[in-house]
C-alpha cells in the first residue's frame, strides 16, 4: 500500500483542522481529506483513495496518547458510526465524549449528520491555510431553503 511520503506537515494540518471542529458537531475522515489538497509526491487518484485512511492514521497518533488539544473524538466515519472498535477504550472514552457533548446516538449507533454534521471552519481560515472548501455532510434536502440551489422558473 502506497505510505504517505512525510506524515509529519500532514499530521499537524489534520490536527489543525480537526481543532475547528466546534463543539457538539462532528466531521470525518473523508470530509477533512477532502479539504487537504493532495500532498506533494502523492498522485490525485491515490489520494483520493487514500485520504482517509491517513487522516484516520492522524487520528490514532492522538487518540491513543489522548492528546487534549486536538478533539479527535469528532471525528467518525462516513457511516455516521465510531471507527474504533466497539469496546476498546478509546472508543469507550469517544462515545463519552461525544455524548457529553449533547451528540446522541440513534438505535443502531448512528449520529444523524443533519442534526450534529460540521459544515466546516470559516472560509477567511481555509483561505488563510490554504485549504479547500469542506463538503457538507449535511443531505441537500436537509438545507435550509435559503442554501437549497434555487430551480429557474420556466413560467
Amino acid at each position: 500500500m502506497l505510505t504517505l511520503p512525510n506524515p509529519v506537515p500532514y499530521f499537524a494540518l489534520v490536527w489543525d483542522i480537526v481543532r475547528q471542529t466546534a463543539r457538539g458537531e462532528v466531521t470525518t475522515f473523508k470530509q477533512i481529506a477532502e479539504m487537504i489538497p493532495t500532498p506533494d509526491g502523492v498522485e490525485a487518484d491515490d489520494y483520493a483513495k487514500l485520504g482517509a485512511r491517513w487522516v484516520g492514521d492522524a487520528m490514532n497518533a492522538v487518540s491513543f496518547v489522548d492528546e487534549k488539544s486536538v478533539p479527535w473524538h469528532r471525528v467518525i466515519n462516513s457511516k455516521g458510526t465510531i471507527s474504533l472498535p466497539e469496546r476498546s477504550p478509546a472508543a469507550v472514552l469517544q462515545r463519552a465524549r461525544l455524548r457529553e457533548e449533547g451528540i446522541e446516538f440513534d438505535a443502531k449507533d448512528r449520529i444523524d449528520f443533519i442534526r450534529f454534521g460540521w459544515a466546516g471552519p470559516p472560509s477567511a481560515w481555509i483561505e488563510s491555510m490554504g485549504l479547500l472548501p469542506p463538503r457538507s455532510l449535511r443531505p441537500i434536502a436537509a438545507q435550509s431553503d435559503d442554501d437549497a440551489p434555487q430551480q429557474l422558473n420556466l413560467f
